[in-house]
């Protein structure tokens, strides 16, 4: 292990773990005349905001159609009920992901089953994906863990000899691509969130679905406005799933930064990588890799840190005034509330051995090379105390 990088004073360096208010402070103006605009209409629910945010989504994920509701949890709901899945069918999900994209599946009445990762991407194998299909499959949801999308022509391609439903957990990763097709636009349909932390972040809650089939959209749309069409007459029970005007207009305004945000965060993945190289840290830590087919956006920089590491590496961190985040320390074959599924610790052991190794790091697009370096220079720092304390 080599010196870390050098940088007088470098130590009183806070860096968070998250800014979005100093992601937001330039467009601050901006966003206030775009609420206005909504106060002064009046149409806080399905204003043109709303629609102008679904053509602008659709073009980038190259679909002909997008359909905005509240979240991306809802999101995820709206597709296994658009796509009839119900009691008695299986979905195979990751279990390394956040809860939502399991809970959309146990909602309906079906039942997750969850499948091992690929170690190196942390998304779903796809050659384990295939064994764990049986004859009550009906669909499988690849996550695109942390900003990379997941082999989708190997998935699509089991999909297709099984005739399953593919719906993308696109949650983090909107402008993604593999293999140069967007995230969004590989599956039956995608699913987007825009939780204010991510790449495309509002201010509250939001979310965005986007497919290739007219009739599937407008399921989507009627599920997620109560069954209703024409109004008080219900098709089916669907939910209040709706995303205001104003969020709509705040992410009109952020959308048009989009590509320069997620360009900074690319910027800022390939500086940690330099900066871990020339600290001879490489060798200690994994650090996260992507493909020439992958176009990655970054919404986390996530490192494994061996050897039961990994909370006295955060707890360090945390007294030097660096936020970190540990996603998923818990994965979810192993919560309490998917107990009655009978999976044991050791069913997925890639995705638990990631459960207790992987450490994210501030990754936002503010981020300047001084807090980067003092990110790098403390992890340094805490591995040479290690070293002295073993010794």
């Amino acid at each position: 292990m080599k010196p870390g990088p050098h940088l007088p004073g470098s130590h009183a360096i806070a860096v968070p773990l998250l800014d979005v208010v100093q992601g937001n402070q330039p467009l601050r103006h901006e966003i206030l005349e775009a609420i206005a605009r909504v106060v002064d209409s009046g149409r806080f629910l399905h204003g043109p905001d709303c629609r102008q945010l679904e053509a602008a989504v659709a073009d980038r994920c190259q679909v002909p159609h997008a359909v905005s509701c509240a979240s991306g949890s809802d999101a995820l709901l709206l597709a296994m009920m658009a796509l009839g899945i119900g009691a008695g069918d299986e979905v195979i999900v990751p279990s390394f992901t956040f809860f939502a994209t399991a809970s959309c599946v146990w909602r309906v009445g079906a039942q997750p089953v969850f499948v091992d990762i690929d170690p190196v991407s942390f998304n779903l194998d796809p050659q384990l994906v295939d064994a764990a299909i049986t004859r009550a499959t009906r669909a499988i949801i690849p996550v695109h863990l942390f900003g990379q999308c997941a082999t989708m022509d190997a998935l699509n391609s089991i999909a297709r000899r099984h005739e399953l439903y593919v719906v993308e957990d696109a949650a983090q990763s909107i402008g993604a691509r593999y293999r140069q097709r967007p995230a969004g636009a590989w599956g039956h349909v995608g699913c987007f969130s825009f939780y204010p932390t991510k790449n495309l972040g509002g201010m509250g809650d939001g979310g965005m679905l986007t497919t290739n089939d007219e009739a599937l959209a407008n399921r989507l749309r009627l599920y997620a406005a109560h069954g209703m069409e024409p109004r008080y007459y219900h098709q089916v029970v669907g939910i209040n799933s709706r995303l205001d005007t104003i969020q709509a207009a705040v992410l009109n305004v952020k959308l048009r930064q989009l590509d320069a945000w997620n360009s900074a965060r690319a910027r800022n993945a390939a500086r940690y990588d330099n900066l871990f190289v020339e600290a001879g840290l490489d060798d200690i830590v994994t650090l996260p890799k992507t493909t020439a087919q992958h176009t990655h956006v970054w919404n986390q920089y996530t490192i494994r840190v061996p050897e039961g590491r990994r909370d006295g590496l955060r707890a360090y961190l945390a007294k030097a005034t660096i936020g970190t985040e540990v996603y998923y320390p818990v994965p979810l074959h192993l919560q309490e509330c998917f107990a009655s599924l009978g999976y044991q610790v050791g069913s997925l052991p890639e995705t638990e051995r990631a459960a207790n190794e992987v450490l994210s790091l501030p990754i936002y697009p503010e981020l300047t090379e001084a807090q980067q370096a003092t990110v790098v220079q403390q992890i340094g720092r805490y591995y040479a105390s290690a070293l002295r304390h073993a010794a």
